[in-house]
């Protein structure tokens, strides 16, 4: 590996310290946040503005904000990312940290399409395949991805009177039971599937958000009900919710926090 540039390590921390606060910052704000020279701000910032990186805020002499440049670069990095090769290596890495099985899955119509899995190691595990198609509202990622609809796009898909497919005898078949566990979810942030597609098999599932904030996918951790427990539930929420973070910022997802 080759010897980081300072100039250029010093340029991209003056640029990551616009992702806080109101994004706009002065000179003086970075010399006393970075702890450099006036001289090499000044030298940086002049650079970053010719070349359109950031620019002064209008009717603000002396303050910054991001320009164009960051923005187009973004835009492309996006244009290239592909949700199901980037959960692909997510899930890898979650399933490697609880030896459980992993999918992630994406919403289309009242059905959910797993994009992305990763086996669990254990002799006794869920079995299932990237490209199954499963009922929404019987999986923890479908009732996840669910919850996350606006509305009126939740009503054009979960019809008031008809009654749901059942995959199990746990499954919710009642449209207003659905959508009490649905209010539950969003209040939560969290689904859980006990037993509702797979009567050997319960799973939690978190949001995957892109760069919008939008939720295009949910991350769901599978458990035969031989390994599972309510301390074991506790665990794979808090490790599904950390791993669809990371998902969400790999498509370009930035929290509040």
């Amino acid at each position: 590996m080759g010897r980081l540039v300072p100039a250029v390590t010093r340029a991209l921390d003056i640029l990551e310290l616009f992702l806080d606060g109101d994004g706009t910052l002065s000179a003086p704000d970075i010399v006393r946040r970075l702890q450099l020279p006036r001289t090499t701000v000044h030298e940086l910032v002049t650079t970053l503005a010719a070349r359109q990186y950031i620019v002064q805020v209008p009717g603000q002499p002396g303050r910054y904000r991001l320009g164009v440049r960051p923005y187009q670069l973004g835009s492309r990095y996006a244009e290239q990312l592909d949700l199901a090769a980037e959960g692909q290596q997510v899930a890898r890495s979650v399933a490697e940290t609880c030896d459980e099985t992993v999918h992630v899955a994406i919403l289309e119509g009242t059905d959910v399409i797993y994009i992305a899995k990763v086996d669990s190691t254990h002799a006794v595990r869920m079995v299932s395949a990237a490209g199954r198609r499963l009922p929404a509202h019987c999986t923890s990622v479908g009732k996840m991805l669910l919850a996350s609809l606006p509305e009126p796009e939740l009503d054009s898909r979960v019809a008031g009177g008809s009654e749901l497919v059942a995959m199990t005898p746990n499954s919710i078949t009642d449209p207003g039971a659905l959508r009490e566990a649905l209010a539950e979810i969003r209040l939560r942030g969290i689904a859980v599937e006990s037993r509702e597609s797979n009567p050997d098999v319960s799973c939690v599932a978190a949001p995957v958000r892109d760069r919008a904030g939008q939720v295009v996918a949910a991350l769901s951790i599978s458990v035969p009900m031989i390994r599972w427990s309510d301390q074991r539930r506790a665990e794979l929420e808090q490790l599904a919710a950390k791993g669809a973070a990371e998902l969400s910022e790999r498509l370009g997802h930035r929290s509040a926090a």
